[in-house]
């Protein structure tokens, strides 16, 4: 998978931040919504620290080992799914973690039979899509067209 390709749009839907900051529940995140964890340097700073470039950088590598760990629980067959369906699954994995994307059976289900309409259909009936519709519109987009 092209990580690279997955960091630039992870930059868009998540923004890049070089400072600790609350994200919309409350929790404090740096970078590219990297959320901090009592395992992070940054575990107990203030809200509005700086954390240099190279950090964030390290932290969003860090997650993204996780993020595709986590699409090969999800999808044993993740590398052999075409690249822009990785692309579309690692982003919502990012945003969602494993435990919410692995409520979506039905998209599961059309991902597996390689039925990208059905998996697109199965994105936009989830509380998902309303809470990130910008992000859901143009990956449902994508899912549709591959």
């Amino acid at each position: 998978m092209d990580i690279e390709k997955l960091r630039e749009q992870l930059e868009i839907d998540e923004g890049v931040v070089h400072e600790i900051y609350l994200d919309h529940l409350g929790y404090p995140t740096f970078g590219i919504g990297h959320l901090v964890t009592d395992t992070d340097p940054e575990y107990g700073a203030d809200v509005g620290t700086a954390v240099d470039e190279a950090r964030c950088i390290e932290a969003f590598n860090k997650d993204v080992e996780t993020v595709i760990a986590d699409c090969l629980i999800l999808y044993p067959d993740f590398d052999d799914l075409p690249e822009e369906v990785q692309q579309i699954v690692a982003n919502m994995m990012f945003n969602m973690g494993r435990p919410r994307l692995s409520k979506f059976k039905g998209m599961k289900r059309g991902v597996d039979a390689k039925d990208w309409n059905a998996a697109a259909d199965e994105m936009v009936d989830s509380a998902w899509y309303r809470q990130v519709t910008n992000r859901a519109e143009r990956l449902v987009k994508r899912m549709r067209n591959v």
